[in-house]
């Protein structure tokens, strides 16, 4: 059989790819990365978030999508025993709406807060309208560790939700934003979380020459 195909760019920056890609490997699909380079032309197009640059996208056979969370859904539906949403219809349904949430707002974060894995600010001043972010996903976060008891959002095992949070994590460490110690401990068990040392190493390990775009893509 054909492997399927996820399209990626940049490790370091890219938080959306970072998704797509815990996903996949959460999913267990068998698939191969190909990393799109990010040249001028492309770097305008990001900027102006044209659809002609549809990074992460997944090819699957005749299958091809380029929405994380439809990414998420297409491979919860391929790859149904994989676990990427609860079993508990009611926390199924939250965890899609948190997931939803992260997907569709917080943009004052995105741009106060790009992800640049191979930065480290030991103080950062987080601009006003950024900080009603901040604390909203404190309270998501708050919220699921109370409910479903950790270590991740939804208990023992990851599940969307943390893929579509996880590089929140990386940004608050980025930026040194300081967390209640049950938070910190949150952050800390995705950095330790075995796909997301992978993925670092693959961050760390890019020329530093490669562009960073102002806006998270």
């Amino acid at each position: 059989m054909t492997r399927a195909t996820l399209t990626i760019s940049s490790k370091n920056y890219s938080s959306w790819s970072l998704r797509g890609w815990l996903l996949c490997k959460m999913s267990g699909i068998d698939f191969e990365e190909k990393l799109v380079e990010i040249n001028d032309d492309q770097r305008q197009e990001l900027l102006l978030l044209s659809p002609s640059v549809l990074v992460p996208r997944l090819t699957d056979g005749e299958v091809t999508v380029w929405d994380t969370l439809a990414i998420a859904e297409y491979l919860n539906e391929t790859k149904p025993k994989a676990g990427l949403l609860p079993k508990d219809k009611v926390a199924r349904a939250h965890c899609r709406s948190v997931s939803g949430e992260m997907h569709s707002g917080f943009y004052n974060l995105r741009s106060a807060l790009p992800m640049n894995l191979k930065a480290r600010h030991e103080k950062f001043k987080i601009f006003s309208g950024a900080r009603p972010d901040v604390e909203r996903i404190r309270a998501i976060w708050t919220e699921c560790l109370d409910t479903y008891g950790g270590p991740f959002l939804f208990g023992e095992k990851p599940t969307v939700a943390d893929a579509m949070y996880a590089p929140v994590c990386t940004r608050f460490r980025t930026y040194a934003v300081e967390l209640e110690p049950a938070l910190q401990n949150y952050c800390e068990t995705v950095f330790a979380w075995a796909l997301m040392k992978e993925w670092t190493e693959g961050a760390l390990a890019e020329p530093d020459e490669i562009i960073e775009l102002e806006v998270e893509f």
